[in-house]
């Protein structure tokens, strides 16, 4: 099939730039690929004890506790919307970010450096629907492993290795940060199921 000489068809040069954005050339104003919001989902989290992860912004905590199922009803701190975005580079897993309600508040899930160390923070405000460049809000959606399709690892996208997990703190099971060693591993502690939960 021959194209017609009046057929133009148009080639763009582009190039990738740092952390691997992409750049087109003939734009005056060079913009890294963006992330785009494409859906959400309610859901609830659990770890490998089918334990739900609760926020307790007035107390600056998130832990995996044991939940009644009157508790799991009421959902303040528990019910999670899970906002995915769109993106250009899916071997590293689905972008997601997390919030919740509570009291009438939306918190979202972020992460901070705090005495050398990262810090999983809940903080009062809302998702944005569009994030121009990297953020720390950001967690890579990846299965927990190739057998287990309901579980999940979230790593975290401004450092490859960490990932969100639970440490045992007394009776507490806390969310914290996690560095993997080794890409094979398999570390209980980072999993994470989703269940759907009904909203009455």
């Amino acid at each position: 099939m021959s194209a017609d000489p009046g057929d133009e068809i148009l080639v763009c040069a582009v190039k990738l730039g740092k952390n691997l954005c992409l750049y087109f050339e003939d734009d005056d104003e060079l913009e890294c690929d963006a992330l785009c919001k494409e859906r959400t989902l309610c859901r609830v989290l659990r770890n490998v004890n089918s334990q739900l992860l609760v926020v307790r912004p007035d107390l600056n905590l998130a832990a995996f506790e044991d939940v009644t199922d009157q508790e799991m009803q009421s959902g303040q701190g528990m019910h999670f919307t899970i906002h995915c975005y769109k993106t250009t580079t899916p071997g590293a897993g689905m972008p997601v970010a997390f919030s919740v309600q509570i009291e009438n508040k939306s918190y979202y899930m972020c992460c901070e450096k705090e005495r050398g160390e990262m810090i999983v923070r809940f903080k009062e405000g809302q998702v944005p629907k569009d994030i121009p460049g990297e953020s720390n809000i950001i967690f890579f959606k990846k299965m927990f492993t190739s057998c287990c399709s309901r579980a999940f690892k979230f790593e975290y996208s401004l450092e490859e290795g960490m990932f969100l997990a639970f440490k045992e703190e007394g009776y507490l099971r806390k969310l914290i940060l996690k560095k993997l060693s080794g890409k094979d591993g398999v570390d209980e502690t980072t999993k994470i199921s989703l269940s759907e939960f009904s909203q009455n």
